[in-house]
Formats: C-alpha cells, sequence, structure tokens
C-alpha cells in the first residue's frame, strides 16, 4: 500500500447529487403497514416506495388540501 494517493487529477462522483440522505421520520403504523403491504405484493422495499412515493410528490409539486374543522 502507498503511503500517500495523488487525486490532482481525479473527477468528481457524477452520481453525488443523487445520493439519499438518511433522516429521522415518525410515521404512523397504519402508514408504514401499508406500504409493508405494498412492497409484499410488489417486492420493492418499502422505504423505497416511501421515497418513490414523495419523490413522485415533489416532481409534481403536490399541495395536500388541509381543513381544520
Amino acid at each position: 500500500m502507498i503511503d500517500e494517493y495523488d487525486f490532482s487529477n481525479a473527477t468528481k462522483n457524477p452520481y453525488a447529487k443523487k445520493l439519499k440522505k438518511q433522516i429521522t421520520i415518525n410515521l404512523n403504523n397504519d402508514t408504514i403497514n401499508y406500504f409493508k403491504q405494498l412492497s409484499d405484493t410488489t417486492g420493492i422495499p418499502y422505504q423505497t416506495l416511501i421515497n418513490m412515493y414523495l419523490t413522485d410528490c415533489a416532481k409534481n409539486k403536490r399541495q395536500i388540501n388541509i381543513t381544520w374543522d
């Protein structure tokens, strides 16, 4: 192994902007169970399904309609 490496000609990772960021989020059990059941039928991990759904909402600029009674 070399003591020192030369990275002066290195290129940036083209996928760096697409990396995911780990966060903590509180979700209702019913919501988690829904995506877990969907995961069983689709074969896609439930966290990936949640990410896909939220990504679709963000791309399409979906707005939630909240009414307080």
